[in-house]
C-alpha cells in the first residue's frame, strides 16, 4: 500500500465489520473533508484516508 494520510484505523475483526469506518468516513466528508475507507491487509484494518480528487 502506498503512503497516505490515515484519518483513522477500525480493525478487521470488529464485530460490526466496516461499518464504524464507513460511519466516520461520512462525517468526515459532511463536515467538508472527503473521505473513504480502504483495506490494509498488513494491519488487518479499515483506513480511514483523504478521498482522491477524481
Amino acid at each position: 500500500m502506498s503512503a497516505r494520510e490515515v484519518l483513522g484505523r477500525v480493525s478487521a475483526g470488529h464485530p460490526r465489520g466496516s461499518w464504524p469506518a464507513e460511519e466516520k468516513a461520512a462525517e468526515l466528508t459532511r463536515q467538508g473533508q472527503p473521505a473513504t475507507v480502504v483495506m490494509d491487509p498488513e494491519t488487518d484494518s479499515f483506513l480511514i484516508v483523504p478521498k482522491a480528487a477524481s
